[in-house]
C-alpha cells in the first residue's frame, strides 16, 4: 500500500497539546517555579543515621528472606518439583539484583550526605585572588543540531556571562548546511547569526569597563591619593548591574525555561553586582575603601564578565573531518584542530583542511586553550560555573581530575505532567552522582563538564580515513560516548570529581515521544562498556592504586542496572510465581529504598507521593529500556554502531513510535488478567501487586502518554507500517569513460581516480548478472 503521505512515528510534531507555540499548562504540572539553593542544605545527623539504618535494614531483610523463605522453601519441597525449585533460583535471582540496585541507590545517597555536610563554599574573594592574574583560557563547545534558535541563543548567553578570563564560547553547528527546506534554512541562518548577535551586544559594555580597568591602574601610577575611586567603581557596576537589567526586562519570557533565564542567569548575576554594590557602598559610607589590589580585581571582575569572544564552526563545511551523525564526533572534529592554523583547499568533495605552512588571510586560525567545556544546547549554566569549577581542578591535590561538573538539574516549573515526573528523576539522579564521587565512582555526564584539555589528548586515538587522519578524543562507539570517555580516562590514571553545588540546569523532554528517544539512548551502550571497566581496574592494579569494592559495585549497577531491571520487572509482571516464594521480608528490604526516595523527592521540592507515580512512569518505560538494552546486545553481535539519534527539543508535540505506546496498554491488559487468575487460585499477594501495577501503569498512561494522543500515535504508527516509498527508477549506468568533454567532472576524476568507474562498473556487472538470473 502506498500513501501520498510522510509519516515518521518518532519526530514529526504533531501539536495536540499546544498553542500559539506555547504549551498549555497541564493539571497535575508543577507549580513552584523558583529553582532550589545552589547549596546544599547541610543534612542533619538524624538523616545521616537514618541513611545508615537504611543499608542495613535492606542488607538484613534480604539475607532474613533467603534463609527464612527460599532456603525453607527449598529445603522442605519434595525433590522431584523440578518447577518450584526453578522457579525459586529464578525469584531469587530477579529480587536480589532488584534489591542489589535499591542498595546501591542507598549507597550512594549516603556519600552524597556526606559531601553536603562537609562542604564548604570557596569565597568570592578567594575566587578573585586566585584568578587576578590568571593567563589560562577556557573554550566552551555547544554541540547543536536542528535546536530552535532560541534555545541555543539562551545556552550561549549563558557561557558568554561567565566571568572568566580568555574566555572563547564557539557553537558547533551541525545541521546540514545546505539545506533546500525554506523553513529550515531560515531557522539555521538565525541560529548562525546568534554568535555575531552576542559579540555586538557586549561589544559597547565590554570596552567601557576595558577603558575602566585601563583609567585605574593608570591613576595608580600617576596619582598619589585615590580618594575619589571608590565612587567611580561603584559607578561602574551600577552601570553594569542596569545593562543586565535592562536585558532582563526586554527579553520575551513564554514558558518556563525563559523565565529561568531571565530570573537566574540575567537577573541572578546582577543581583551579585548590587550585593557587591551594597557592600562597596558601605565602605564608603564608613570613611574606608578596599585597598589597591582588592579594587584591581573588581575591576578586573567586570572586564571579565562582558569580554568574550563568540562564533560558530560547522564541520559539514569540511571534507577532510568526520561527519559520522552523533554529538561526540561534532565535538572531536573541533578538538583536533585546536592549537592550529588550517589552511582551506578546494577538492573535488569540497573544502579540504590542511596544516597552514605559512599565515594566509582565509586561514582558520583556532587556538588551543587549557580547559574546554561542553555544553549540551538546551543547557544553562549560573553565573560562576566555571570560576568555581576550574579553581577545583588547580586546587593542590586535583591535578589529576580531568573532568569536574555539577550534574545538571531540572528547570522548574513543567507545565506538563511527564516533565514535572521527569525533571524529579533527574533531580535525584543529581544526590546519586554526588555520592558516587564520594567512593571514587563518578562518571561524566555530558550535559555539561569542564574537561582538562591534556587529559583527552592522553585517550585520544587516531585512524586514518580516506587519507586524513581522524582523531577520537570522546568515543563514539556506543550513543553514551560520556560514559565510555569515564572509563577510558579512568585507564590512563585520571579521576573524575562532581562539584556539590547545583550550578547548572538542562531541559527535560516536555512529551512522551522525546522521552522515548532520550530514554531508550541512555539505555543503550552500558553493557558494552563494562569489559573497558574490568580492563580499567586492571590497568589501575598494575599501578598499584587502591581500588574499593563499594567503587566497582557502584560502577557496574550504574552501567548495568537498567538490563537487569527491566527484565526483573518484566519477569515479576509476566510471570505467575508460586505464593510459597513471596514474603513480607521482600517488602522489608525494598521498604528503605522507597522511603529514601520519597525523602529526597520532598528535599528536591517535588511530593513524596511521586515514588508512586515514579514507579508507574518506569512501567510505561519499561519496552523502551528493553529495547535499548536489545539494541546493545545486537551491537554486541554485530559490532555495528547503534545510530545516534538526538532528542528533539520543539515546542510542539513529538509523537512516540506505536509500538511503546500499545506496549503499555498491554501491561495494563495482563496485569488485569494476572490479578483475575490470581483471584481464582487465591493467590491474594500476587493479585494485590499486578493489581497495583495495573493501576499505576494506566495512570502513567493517561498522565504522560494520554489516551487521545495514544490514539493518535498509533494511527501514525500504523500508517508509517504500510507506507512504502515509491521505487524509484534506476538510472542508466554511463560510465564516466563515455561522457563528452563538456559534461564530464573533470575535478572529481582528477580527484578521486578510478572509484566512479569502478563504482559504475560494478553495477554494471551486477546488473548483467541479475539478466542473465531471468
Amino acid at each position: 500500500m502506498q500513501q501520498n503521505v510522510s509519516v515518521t512515528a518518532s519526530v514529526d510534531a504533531v501539536s495536540a497539546e499546544s498553542t500559539g507555540g506555547t504549551r498549555r499548562r497541564q493539571w497535575g504540572s508543577e507549580k513552584r517555579s523558583e529553582p532550589l539553593s545552589i547549596v546544599h542544605p547541610q543534612p542533619s545527623r538524624r538523616k545521616i543515621a537514618l541513611g545508615r539504618l537504611g543499608i542495613a535494614v535492606t542488607v538484613l531483610g534480604w539475607t532474613a528472606y533467603v534463609i527464612s523463605t527460599v532456603l525453607r522453601e527449598l529445603s522442605e519441597n519434595p525433590s522431584g518439583d523440578f518447577r518450584f525449585q526453578l522457579e525459586a533460583v529464578f525469584y531469587l535471582v530477579v529480587v536480589t539484583f532488584l534489591t542489589f540496585s535499591a542498595l546501591m541507590y542507598l549507597l550512594a545517597r549516603q556519600g552524597a550526605l556526606y559531601r553536603f555536610r562537609d562542604h564548604r563554599r570557596v569565597p568570592r574573594g578567594e575566587l578573585d585572588r586566585h584568578f587576578a592574574d590568571y593567563t589560562h583560557g577556557i573554550t566552551v563547545l555547544v554541540p547543536s543540531y536542528a535546536e530552535e534558535p532560541a534555545v541555543v541563543r539562551a545556552t550561549l548567553w549563558s557561557a558568554a556571562l561567565q566571568e572568566f578570563p580568555d574566555l572563547r564560547v564557539t557553537l558547533l553547528l551541525d545541521d546540514p548546511p545546505h539545506p533546500t527546506d525554506p523553513l529550515i534554512r531560515a531557522r539555521l541562518e538565525a541560529t548562525r547569526a546568534l554568535a555575531g548577535d552576542i559579540e555586538r551586544q557586549l561589544l559597547e559594555p565590554a570596552m567601557r569597563f576595558e577603558a575602566a580597568l585601563a583609567g585605574f591602574r593608570e591613576r595608580l601610577q600617576t596619582e598619589s591619593t585615590h580618594d575619589d575611586e571608590l565612587p567611580r567603581l561603584i559607578a561602574e557596576y551600577e552601570a553594569a548591574a542596569g545593562w543586565l537589567e535592562t536585558m532582563a526586562e526586554n527579553e520575551a519570557v513564554a514558558d518556563h525555561v525563559d523565565e529561568f533565564f531571565v530570573d537566574l542567569v540575567l537577573m541572578g548575576l546582577a543581583r551579585e553586582l548590587r550585593l557587591s554594590i551594597l557592600a562597596l557602598n558601605a565602605a564608603l559610607a564608613q570613611g574606608s575603601s578596599p585597598d589597591s589590589d582588592r579594587m584591581t580585581e573588581l575591576y578586573v571582575r567586570l572586564q571579565r564578565i562582558f569580554t568574550v569572544r563568540v562564533d560558530t564552526f560547522e564541520r559539514k563545511l569540511y571534507a577532510s573531518l568526520s561527519h559520522e551523525a552523533n554529538k561526540a564526533m561534532n565535538l572531536n572534529a573541533y578538538i583536533s584542530l585546536m592549537g592550529g592554523r588550517w589552511r582551506k583547499e578546494k577538492a573535488a568533495n569540497g573544502v579540504v583542511l590542511r596544516p597552514a605552512t605559512e599565515p594566509h588571510v582565509d586561514d582558520l586560525d583556532i587556538p588551543d586553550s587549557t580547559y574546554l567545556l561542553t555544553l549540551d544546547a538546551d543547557s544553562l549554566l549560573l553565573r560562576d560555573y566555571c570560576l568555581r569549577l576550574v579553581h577545583l581542578l588547580e586546587t593542590p591535590g586535583n591535578e589529576r581530575v580531568a573532568v569536574t561538573q555539577t550534574p545538571y538539574s531540572s528547570f522548574r516549573g513543567a507545565p506538563t505532567r511527564i516533565e514535572r515526573v521527569a525533571g524529579a528523576t533527574t533531580d535525584i539522579q543529581h544526590i546519586l552522582h554526588q555520592g558516587m564521587s564520594y567512593y571514587g565512582a563518578t562518571f561524566w555526564v555530558g550535559a555539561n563538564a569542564v574537561i582538562r584539555k591534556r587529559a583527552i589528548e592522553d585517550i585520544v586515538e587516531v585512524e586514518n580515513v580516506g587519507g586524513f587522519d581522524i582523531k577520537t578524543y570522546i568515543q563514539d562507539r556506543t550513543v553514551i560516548e560520556d560514559t565510555e570517555s569515564s572509563v577510558d580516562l579512568g585507564a590512563h590514571g585520571w579521576t573524575l570529581v562532581n562539584y556539590p553545588e547545583r550550578l547548572s540546569y538542562s531541559a527535560t523532554p516536555p512529551d512522551f515521544g522525546s522521552l522515548v528517544v532520550q530514554r531508550r539512548r541512555w539505555a543503550n551502550g552500558g553493557l558494552l562498556i563494562l569489559p573497558k571497566l574490568w580492563n580499567q581496574l586492571r590497568e589501575r592494579r598494575h599501578r598499584r592504586e587502591r581500588i574499593l569494592f563499594r567503587e566497582v559495585l557502584l560502577r557496574v549497577n550504574y552501567m548495568a542496572s537498567i538490563a537487569w531491571a527491566s527484565f526483573g520487572l518484566l519477569f515479576l509482571l509476566a510471570y505467575p510465581y508460586d505464593s510459597r516464594l513471596l514474603s513480607p521480608l521482600v517488602f522489608v528490604a525494598a521498604l528503605p529504598y522507597f522511603l529514601a526516595m520519597g525523602s529526597d523527592l520532598r528535599d528536591c521540592g517535588h511530593r513524596f507521593s511521586d515514588i508512586f507515580r515514579i514507579y508507574g512512569f518506569n512501567i510505561v518505560l519499561l519496552p523502551v529500556n528493553l529495547a535499548g538494552v536489545l539494541k546493545s546486545i545486537q551491537q554486541a553481535f554485530t559490532g555495528e554502531k547503534i545510530p545516534f539519534v538526538r532528542t528533539p527539543k520543539v515546542k510542539d508535540r513529538t509523537a512516540a513510535p506505536a509500538l511503546y505506546v500499545v506496549v503499555p496498554f498491554l501491561i495494563v491488559a495482563f496485569s488485569l488478567f494476572t490479578v483475575w487468575r490470581d483471584v481464582v487460585s487465591e493467590n491474594w499477594v500476587n493479585a494485590g501487586f499486578a493489581a497495583l501495577n495495573a493501576l499505576l501503569a494506566f495512570y502513567a498512561i493517561r498522565a504522560y502518554i494520554g489516551l487521545k494522543n495514544s490514539l493518535v500515535d498509533t494511527v501514525l504508527g500504523v500508517l508509517n507500517w504500510l507506507y512504502v516509498e515509491p521505487r524509484k527508477p534506476r538510472p542508466e549506468i554511463s560510465p564516466v569513460v563515455q561522457k563528452a568533454p563538456e559534461e564530464a567532472d573533470w575535478e572529481a576524476i582528477l580527484y578521486h581516480g578510478d572509484r566512479r568507474l569502478n563504482r559504475d562498473m560494478r553495477g554494471s556487472n551486477d546488473r548483467r548478472r541479475r539478466i542473465s538470473v531471468r
